[in-house]
């Protein structure tokens, strides 16, 4: 089977994506590319993520043409394609509709440094872009002309997508960028946070290149 592996994670992820809430239903998606190859494996269109098998995750190259499988892409595939083309070191794309990423976007508001996670994303604030329909290749650019230096953007009244390095990387972008979401709005409704200001969150991003465990030379 053509990039089992690749299959195998979205499978797995797509039902962690369902179990943690980020998503509900059959929407959002999930992607890795696998640049060597030149192809993208994508979740199929319309199945649950309890009911997608490896073999029904969809394999594209970035011009679009199926490469392998029967199934349907997931209707958002030319936003999947957009940020491997924007940002070549991307090797992965989690599209949620998580509630409080949503609400924000539903408020076409970005996501403010209310807590120093946001950082994660590799910026201090996180933007929306501008309401597309679903599944369009206006949407595609709207959101690769708006994510900038961001690993993360909301997209206006439909939810947030998030860039990685990796499915895990990306999958935990999504994650964090949803707890500050829900804090930032949590906080609103008491008043409002104190945001983090330009110089904290510069001093934030300065750590966060040096943050974890060192990687392993060859």
């Amino acid at each position: 089977m053509l990039m089992q592996e690749e299959r195998e994670q979205i499978v797995e992820y797509g039902k962690k994506m369902s179990a943690d809430r980020l998503t509900s239903g059959t929407s959002g998606n999930i992607s890795i590319y696998n640049a060597e190859k030149g192809y993208m494996a994508i979740s199929p269109s319309g199945i649950g993520y309890f009911d997608v098998k490896p073999e029904d995750v969809v394999i594209m190259d970035l011009d679009a043409n199926i490469v392998d499988g029967d199934k349907k892409p997931s209707s958002e595939w030319a936003l999947h394609t957009a940020m491997y083309k924007t940002k070549p070191e991307c090797r992965a794309v989690v599209h949620t509709h998580s509630m409080y990423c949503t609400v924000f976007a539903t408020l076409r508001q970005p996501l403010r440094a209310a807590h120093y996670v946001i950082a994660d994303a590799g910026v201090d604030e996180v933007p929306c872009a501008p309401y597309c329909t679903y599944g369009t290749p206006e949407l595609a650019k709207a959101a690769s002309e708006t994510i900038g230096d961001s690993n993360a953007v909301l997209l206006a009244n439909h939810g947030m997508l998030a860039c990685g390095g990796s499915l895990k990387s990306a999958y935990s972008l999504a994650c964090g960028m949803e707890f500050c979401a829900e804090l930032e709005y949590r906080t609103k409704t008491i008043g409002g946070p104190v945001y983090l200001s330009k110089e904290e969150m510069a001093e934030v991003l300065e750590s966060f290149k040096s943050y974890g465990q060192p990687k392993k030379k060859n």
